[in-house]
């Protein structure tokens, strides 16, 4: 502002304040930092105006002149100047026209173009929809395939939780059997052939068991299986037809259809996830999926058939088998009996026998003393002779003689008549075993005849080979 004192114009007192408030030296400032509304003695709070040096109060057209030296152009710049706008016109002109028809053309050819691409577009989508709708039909096809084939399945899934149930009413039989066989007592506890008979079947009807469980287990992996290939193909259906949905309505769209709009951007936006290349594959490796489960499946179910039928007749043949050693046994313990009972019968005749013959061999022995005591008697008596009479006479040697044959008869008739009581122990000792045995027996036969075949008449299968 110091600089402006040299014009020839007088300042406004307005701005001879503002040159006084410019020029004036600035205070120190302290307090700016602490207070942000402190503002210094003298300062100008208004903003700061300078005066139009051109269109002053002293305003002439001298000083015009002077101040405006760049505003002048020679009589040459302003004939090339118009020269200028003419030829500039003319090229404009030209420019304008060649672009008209260029634009003409670029707009037929676009014209075309948008047509060709149009039509090529709505090809491309009908070829799309048949395409899909093939592979909407393939799908479709395999899913209901799979849908009976799963079916299938889980009946036969239920024909082997029926056949392992079933396998449980003939093992209950034969462990209560073989409880129950455990209640022979003695010499009958023998492991027969009716015992390895129904270790036999337990062991055919736990093997037959854990095949079908095994198998059973098999099968339900398999049911998952197709589940997992069933819900792939269900979600490739409903792709495919929310698919078809889209494409028929973006194929029936024209220019002259409601509903099209402006969308920025859009072709910029790729959110594809396949080629056609892997989306062919992949309907076709969810359908060779679904094949391959169900020749699995199919495999599963002709193997379960093939299980069961070949356990129904093992069992069925198991419980034949031990039928036929129960009707054996039975016979053989029922002859058994018939013996003992006919040995019981001449044992106690041989024993009633006995007790007689030892009743006529104590009366023998009980006879024998008379004679004894009248021959002792005798010889006592001769004993009392005298002097020569003492004679070793006939008559001594007669009495002597008949004493040695009666007491050597009486231990005759002793040892036999111990050696008829020992016998009679000994007849006794049978006849006690020989009840004994026949009491087994009858036991053995309850047993076996009652308990265990009245459980086996029947057996406790309805359908045995087809569930």
């Amino acid at each position: 502002m110091c600089g402006l004192q040299g014009l020839s114009y007088k300042l406004s007192p307005y701005h001879e304040d503002v040159k006084a408030q410019v020029c004036r030296p600035s205070l120190p400032v302290t307090n700016a930092l602490v207070d942000p509304c402190y503002t210094p003695c003298g300062m100008a709070t208004e903003p700061l105006r300078f005066p139009n040096l051109v269109t002053g109060n002293a305003r002439n057209p001298q000083h015009a002149a002077r101040a405006a030296l760049y505003t002048r152009y020679t009589p040459f710049e302003w004939a090339n100047s118009s020269l200028n706008q003419y030829n500039e016109a003319d090229t404009n002109r030209n420019f304008s026209e060649r672009l008209r028809c260029e634009a003409m053309r670029v707009m037929k050819e676009t014209e075309e173009k948008t047509a060709v691409a149009q039509r090529e577009s709505g090809r491309r989508l009908g070829e799309r929809i048949t395409d899909t709708t093939f592979w909407r039909n393939e799908v479709a096809t395999e899913l209901e395939n799979m849908l009976a084939e799963t079916s299938r399945l889980q009946d036969t899934r239920r024909a082997l939780e029926k056949a392992i149930q079933d396998c449980e009413p003939p093992l209950h039989i034969a462990q209560e059997n073989l409880y129950h066989r455990e209640g022979r007592q003695g010499i009958d506890l023998v492991h027969d052939q009716v015992e390895q008979s129904l270790l036999s079947e337990v062991e055919q009807l736990r093997s037959c068991q854990c095949r079908l469980k095994h198998l059973h287990q098999r099968v339900c992996d398999q049911l998952r299986c197709n589940r997992a290939a069933q819900q792939e193909l269900e979600l490739d259906v409903k792709s495919k037809e929310s698919a078809l949905g889209i494409d028929n309505v973006a194929h029936q769209l024209s220019n002259f259809s409601r509903g099209i709009n402006y969308y920025g951007g859009i072709e910029k936006y790729d959110n594809t996830l396949t080629s056609p290349d892997s989306w062919a594959e992949n309907s076709n490796r969810n359908c060779q999926r679904s094949q391959n489960e169900r020749i699995k499946s199919a495999q599963l179910r002709a193997d379960a058939d093939n299980l069961i039928n070949t356990c129904s007749n093992e069992i069925w043949n198991a419980w034949g088998s031990t039928n036929n050693s129960f009707s054996r046994r039975v016979a053989e313990t029922l002859e058994a009996k018939g013996k003992l009972q006919m040995h019981l019968h001449k044992v106690q005749k041989e024993i009633f026998d006995e007790e007689k013959n030892i009743e006529m061999l104590r009366k023998a022995i009980l006879d024998k003393s008379k004679p004894l005591k009248v021959a002792h008697t005798r010889l006592e008596g001769r004993s009392h002779r005298r002097a020569v009479e003492l004679c070793k006479d006939d008559a001594y040697n007669a009495l002597v003689h008949e004493v040695h044959d009666l007491e050597h008869s009486l231990n005759q008739l002793h040892r036999k008549l111990e050696e008829a009581e020992a016998q009679h122990q000994q007849l006794l000792y049978t006849q006690s075993n020989l009840e004994s045995d026949l009491r087994l027996k009858v036991n053995s036969l309850f047993i076996d005849r009652e308990k265990c075949m009245g459980m086996r008449r029947s057996f406790p299968i309805n359908a045995t080979i087809k569930y």
